[in-house]
């Protein structure tokens, strides 16, 4: 599996000048496209992540949510 462009898609989002609410939705989306990609440990983490650094964001609510989700299957 290729992982340099999921790497290089998360260094830069993680470099931009968005705002914390911007930065968690663009590293939900990033979880979002390792899970198409069937990377599922890579998008545990970033969600982990997620809830980690934006506890309070629309963000977090959804990476709790389908950290519960891929715990069940």
């Amino acid at each position: 599996m290729n992982r340099v462009p999921t790497w290089t898609i998360l260094v830069l989002l993680l470099s931009s000048s968005a705002c914390g609410q911007d930065q968690a939705s663009q590293m939900l989306e990033t979880a979002q496209l390792e899970e198409r990609q069937t990377n599922k440990a890579h998008a545990k983490e970033l969600y982990e992540d997620i809830i980690r650094h934006y506890p309070d964001s629309p963000a977090a609510k959804a990476a709790r949510a389908r950290l519960t989700e891929l715990a069940g299957k």
